[in-house]
């Protein structure tokens, strides 16, 4: 595929799955069980729903499955590639499956999906009660999801807002994550309205608006780019940014009366339960500014006890419930190796699309002169001064740095703010992220940039913003 404007082309074979067709095989689900199953990046599978259930001779109750949350049609083949999933089945089914499996799938009957239903029926009690009261405050429940990394926490994220959404809700679903994307890069915090149909073989969320139509409607996102691995990589950036999300999140709560009733979901990053020296300091901000009244707590005892003791003991408007649910036996450990090329393949994705929805990126050049660029800077200082002190904010340093384009920033991924130039830290900040885009190649001597861009057009005149995640993507273009 040509991209206009630079004589470049999408990778051929990089990340994109191989043509094999290995010999299907049929698995029958009873009910309350699940298929469990991996695919490798650079491979492909297939999962298919037939529409007989082995469990219901006489044919008075339908086969039906899911995959986080969201039900599987019927003689619909699906494809996958750098997945982890389960899919379950709540009255039985029959699955045809093939392709390139890492290591054999199999079936598993200790899972938690029902205490997973439970807790969407006791939030669709407190979104019923909302919708019936008054309109400033009937507000729905507000639900943060804590853990572990590899708990499952997103996963059950995924579940809650699909099953929201078959019930006819609108939540906005939020993640504090930098290490994840959703419906953007990963080094994203992102907050968006899902109110359609999740997508299970793009991850689960679906695609944002970019460069090209869309099979299923899209969801527009509010983006604020972290660019950091962590939130103690730069807590003066990570707390300021979890606040207007927060305040975007509330004034979409506000003005929305089906948004308000259904509420929000939270997902959050897994080194901030770990609670460094018995603090919480970024998960207690979190609950703050969210005003969080439920708190799901995955598969760590001792976190349970902790929330417990710290959010669990308030009562009236301020009361926090606190809900432990166990991990489950399905969740795998994602390597290092992994969770890397699936960053660099949500990059690519960003860019070109999926199989099933291609998009067509555009190459633009750009003098170094008429770009703007940021660099996010880590955190060096650890000086106990007050906070909310003038030496305070000399000890941390400045949020960002000026930089001058150079061979550096080669593949390297640049997010463009609304901000304009040379505008104050705080402005910068505070701008959303208009989009991305990737630095193809730098020509010191003729001073340019070769830029590829989601869509045609200028190189927007707005503040660009450099972080060290997610990592350099090479070879996305040859």
């Amino acid at each position: 595929m040509s991209l206009p404007g630079l004589n470049l082309f999408a990778p051929g074979d990089s990340g994109a799955p191989t043509a094999r067709t290995p010999a299907p095989r049929t698995d029958d689900l009873k009910p309350g069980s699940e298929f469990r199953f991996e695919v490798p990046f650079g491979s492909s599978a297939t999962i298919k729903l037939l529409d007989t259930n082995p469990f219901s001779p006489d044919g008075s109750v339908a086969p039906t499955a899911e995959l986080f949350g969201t039900e599987l049609a019927p003689n619909k083949t699906y494809t996958f590639s750098g997945y982890k999933g389960a899919v379950y089945t709540w009255h039985g089914c029959r699955l045809e499956s093939g392709g390139d499996f890492d290591g054999e799938p199999y079936v598993g009957e200790e899972t938690p999906l029902t205490q997973h239903a439970n807790v969407h029926f006791a939030l669709e009690g407190l979104r019923s009660r909302a919708g019936a009261a008054a309109a400033r405050d009937g507000f729905g429940p507000r639900v943060a999801v804590v853990g572990p990394d590899n708990a499952g926490k997103t996963s059950l994220v995924k579940t809650l807002a699909a099953y929201a959404v078959r019930a006819g809700r609108y939540p906005v679903v939020v993640n504090l994550d930098p290490r994840q994307g959703l419906l953007s890069v990963p080094g994203a915090l992102t907050a968006t309205v899902v109110a359609s149909t999740l997508d299970v073989e793009d991850g689960g969320w679906g695609s944002s608006p970019i460069s090209g139509p869309n099979p299923t409607p899209v969801k527009t996102p509010l983006v604020y780019h972290f660019g950091l691995p962590a939130p103690d990589d730069n807590a003066r950036l990570y707390r300021p940014m979890v606040t207007r999300l927060a305040l975007a999140a509330t004034s979409r709560l506000e003005v929305d009366p089906e948004v308000r009733a259904s509420g929000c979901l939270v997902d959050t990053p897994g080194v901030i339960s770990q609670g460094k020296g018995g603090q919480y300091e970024h998960l207690s901000h979190i609950l703050s500014e969210f005003s969080v009244n439920v708190l799901l707590v995955l598969g760590n005892e001792r976190l349970y006890n902790d929330m417990v003791k710290r959010f669990g003991q308030s009562t009236g408007d301020d009361a926090v419930a606190v809900v432990r649910l166990p991990k489950s036996e399905g969740c795998v450990d994602r390597d290092e190796s992994y969770m890397r090329q699936l960053r660099q393949a949500q990059v690519r994705s960003y860019f070109f699309g999926s199989r099933s929805n291609p998009l067509s990126p555009h190459g633009v050049m750009a003098d170094f002169s008429v770009v703007t660029i940021y660099k996010i800077v880590e955190s060096s200082s650890a000086f106990s001064f007050l906070p909310g002190t003038a030496d305070a904010d000399a000890a941390a340093g400045a949020v960002y740095e000026p930089v001058t384009p150079s061979l550096m920033l080669q593949n390297c991924l640049l997010a463009v703010t609304h901000a304009d130039p040379h505008e104050s830290e705080d402005a910068i900040r505070d701008a959303g992220v208009m989009g991305y885009v990737w630095v193809a190649a730098v020509d010191e001597a003729k001073k340019k940039l070769r830029l590829l861009m989601p869509v045609a057009g200028r190189v927007p005149n707005k503040t660009m913003l450099l972080g060290t995640w997610p990592e350099d993507v090479a070879d996305m273009v040859g």
